[in-house]
């Protein structure tokens, strides 16, 4: 998809703080430093509109963008990290939930899972969440770069395996340094978004 225009809308924390445009929404989850923000950017063509960082837990809030003025993405706060207090992650799971089971415009989820190891329990809560609320999923593989190319498949099994994935289910390998996956990822989010 050739994106001309991508800007964040607002950081929100609950819903009526969520943009009131009726336009196609993907949500991006997935364990703190998995790459999403490194996703949306490479993604968006964008160097830094999503903020990266090598701290954990920066995202602690859903970040809209817009993109071509025709859908959102939406960076949800990701999980599974330690230092953030329990009262934080409950705040959280709560924010997480009501966005993922309460608003209509969500088409499908992006989940992010690191190539380099299985997916952890978190990852498989989420996949198995988002299952039960019967939500288009897409697995994402990411920083496929850091792996020889040889071991991807190997690792793409374990992914599959540890997630018990549907075979339904899009899975893409991606690297948000070689852009391998950009494409497939696309064609995907315009199958579940229609635009």
């Amino acid at each position: 998809m050739k994106v001309t225009s991508s800007e964040i809308v607002i950081s929100a924390v609950k819903p009526d703080q969520y943009p009131d445009l009726d336009l196609p929404e993907i949500a991006l989850a997935g364990r703190s430093n998995v790459g999403k923000s490194s996703f949306i950017n490479k993604l968006l063509n964008r160097k830094n509109l999503a903020r990266t960082s090598s701290k954990p837990g920066k995202t602690q809030t859903l970040n809209f963008y817009i993109i071509n003025e025709i859908m959102h993405f939406v960076d949800v706060p990701g999980y599974g990290y330690a230092k953030v207090s329990k009262t934080e992650r409950e705040a959280w799971g709560k924010m997480i939930e009501t966005y993922f089971t309460k608003r209509r415009q969500l088409r499908a989820a992006v989940l992010l899972v690191d190539l380099r190891h299985a997916p952890s329990k978190d990852d498989v809560m989420m996949y198995e969440f988002l299952k039960h609320y019967d939500i288009p999923v897409m697995v994402v593989a990411t920083k496929a770069d850091k792996i020889p190319k040889g071991k991807w498949q190997k690792h793409m099994k374990v992914v599959r395996e540890t997630l018990n994935k549907d075979p339904e289910d899009p899975m893409i390998c991606f690297s948000s340094e070689t852009g391998l996956g950009k494409e497939e990822s696309w064609a995907v989010i315009r199958q579940y978004t229609g635009v």
